[in-house]
């Protein structure tokens, strides 16, 4: 399967440090992608690579990351059966709840817009800021 149009190349995520194999790098690519996608309002979709913004690599480089984390901590959450502790003493086990599923996601969801505000807020794409979105 080729991805195309992306805004952060394996190679470059390499030399950034990035340690994922090049399959699972292209799947959090793409969704990093539509992050940015979401929040830029689609103003990078058909740049030539050699016009990304150095900033729109970086927070890729830094969504990617922090989707793997996210996407291991949820997994974690779900696979466990919900244990939130473990006594072996006298053998108990509390389990959570889906609640700790959600703050999972809710905190993702944080940490997503504060990495797309860091890297991309006041950036200029064409002549425009690439987060504005119409409002003085």
């Amino acid at each position: 399967m080729e991805f195309s149009g992306q805004y952060l190349t394996y190679e470059d995520y390499k030399t950034l440090g990035g340690t994922l194999a090049e399959t699972s790098f292209n799947l959090l690519e793409f969704e990093a992608r539509r992050k940015i996608d979401e929040r830029t309002f689609n103003r990078l979709q058909n740049a030539e690579y050699s016009d990304i913004p150095q900033e729109v690599k970086l927070c890729e480089y830094k969504l990617i990351n922090s989707i793997n984390s996210y996407t291991q901590s949820t997994n974690q959450a779900a696979s466990n059966g919900n244990i939130k502790s473990e006594n072996t003493d006298g053998y108990s086990v509390s389990y959570g709840t889906a609640s700790n599923i959600s703050s999972i996601i809710k905190s993702q969801n944080d940490e997503f817009e504060d990495i797309i505000e860091t890297y991309l807020l006041g950036v200029i794409f064409n002549g425009e800021h690439l987060m504005y979105c119409g409002l003085d």
